[in-house]
């Protein structure tokens, strides 16, 4: 049996297929606007809370049973609100983890920002704005997440880059590192340093592309900070997929398949076969998001 217009992602080792299958929807009630706002008061009030897990959930339904004055509704409450919000956040890095393992990464930048240029919400603001008309005009493929350095608090932005045409010129530098205490080479590039300050374009090299996706996901797990990136990084691309071409069933149910890392890619309309997995042949193929 081969399985036609299979999504098929990387996991970081091997290549896993969904084959597609026909469901039928239930059209989602509107939720009340009532619950809505109270969802988003748990989730602030926690994020504003200081302790561990336990003693924030704790503070959170203290501060809710004010409001409902029952305390078995306020811990209900408060703990479905927080175990969706759990897995909601399980599902975009894994969303996340998908994105990362299909592009073809070049470049891992690091951005630092200059008081001396713009205040803060002018620098995220233009700097962003920056990374859109890049990615529109010179096809620059991004992911990213703005972290704080965790001794003078100064705001950084970290991102995985796919750069086909460079803007501006890479200049490298030497100075001294006060995070190491020993000097250190950067590679900067000077369209960046002259609108925004300091940066290191760092290139990928074939050998090193996992190693850059687990830093980049260091980070955007560190900081809990909201992930930035551009648009049309596919989730899956779609293929048929021979039978020869599966190791055998995984995952819940056994629905995903295992394919081997020589996999054949498959047109549905011809089922004409289009040669073996590769990064340039995965950019061909239609895409899932």
């Amino acid at each position: 049996m081969n399985y036609p217009q299979t999504k098929v992602y990387f996991d970081g080792s091997h290549y896993i297929g969904i084959p597609h299958i026909t469901q039928s929807f239930k059209k989602r009630k509107n939720e009340l606007k009532a619950k809505d706002e109270k969802e988003q008061k748990v989730k602030e009030i926690y994020k504003e809370s200081i302790g561990t897990k336990k003693e924030k959930s704790e503070k959170t339904i203290k501060e809710i049973n004010k409001e409902i004055n029952d305390i078995e509704k306020s811990t209900k409450l408060v703990n479905e609100i927080l175990e969706k919000d759990k897995r909601n956040r399980i599902v975009r890095q894994t969303r996340l983890s998908r994105k990362l393992g299909l592009q073809n990464w070049t470049h891992f930048c690091t951005f630092t920002y200059d008081s001396q240029k713009l205040i803060e919400e002018e620098f995220r603001k233009k700097f962003l704005n920056c990374l859109r008309h890049l990615s529109n005009r010179k096809g620059w493929k991004y992911i990213g997440v703005f972290e704080r350095s965790p001794k003078v608090n100064r705001l950084h932005f970290h991102g995985i880059f796919v750069i086909k045409e460079m803007v501006g010129k890479i200049l490298e530098t030497k100075d001294y590192s006060t995070k190491t205490h020993q000097m250190q080479t950067t590679n900067q590039n000077t369209y960046f340093l002259e609108r925004f300050g300091r940066n290191d374009f760092r290139e990928i090299y074939s050998g090193g592309v996992q190693d850059a996706v687990n830093y980049i996901l260091k980070y955007i797990r560190k900081t809990g900070e909201k992930v930035i990136y551009s648009k049309h990084i596919q989730t899956y691309f779609i293929t048929d997929i021979l039978e020869d071409d599966v190791v055998c069933n995984i995952g819940q149910e056994e629905r995903k398949i295992l394919l081997f890392d020589n996999f054949n890619c498959l047109d549905f309309e011809t089922g004409e076969i289009l040669g073996q997995v590769n990064k340039e042949l995965i950019q061909q193929l239609p895409k899932g998001y």
